[in-house]
């Protein structure tokens, strides 16, 4: 028998000063098996970094075709791509080719920094990448706030994110590579 995807509520509550978009978003994460804590909640930080109703999780780890999350306009256009992790090359300039906005959130460290050396000469005709790094600690100490009910405020301000809930909360900075 196959494992199922466990099942998250989340109340997301976002102040986001450098764009300034102001929402909040009541959201169902669905966590693959074989997926983590802090990938998980990286998925949630991405998502609360690019806020908009329009903007969706996909079937992630299931499905080779399609990135952790995306934002589609009316007519199915997709404007964002956000992948997580390392994706190779080739899929991140077809992602560039069918998106408006290509977004990369590395959390590896400095597999991080070898996997970005290895593909940035060959990702460089997409005009339309950025590549961000969030530190492992950073990631760890946001899985920590992973429940089956969330709720959470995230606050982003000159790169970086502030991120609460009831009991803590913890700054998250931004290291944008590209």
């Amino acid at each position: 028998m196959a494992l199922r995807a466990t099942i998250f509520k989340l109340d997301l509550h976002v102040a986001d000063m450098d764009r300034g978009y102001y929402g909040s978003h009541v959201l169902t994460l669905a966590r693959h098996p074989s997926e983590t804590d802090e990938r998980m909640m990286l998925r949630v930080l991405a998502f609360a970094l690019y806020a908009d109703e329009g903007l969706a999780f996909t079937r992630g780890l299931s499905t080779t075709d399609e990135p952790s999350l995306w934002q589609k306009d009316l007519t199915g256009s997709i404007l964002n791509w956000i992948e997580l992790g390392h994706p190779d090359e080739r899929r991140l300039l077809q992602a560039s080719g069918k998106s408006e906005q290509v977004v990369v959130f590395c959390y590896g460290g400095h597999a991080s920094q070898v996997w970005w050396q290895g593909v940035q000469a060959n990702v460089a005709r997409a005009p339309n990448l950025s590549v961000l790094s969030v530190s492992p600690a950073s990631v760890q100490a946001l899985a920590g706030f992973a429940q089956r009910a969330m709720t959470l405020h995230v606050t982003i301000e000159e790169g970086m994110a502030l991120v609460a809930s009831d009991a803590d909360s913890v700054s998250v900075p931004l290291d944008v590579w590209r």
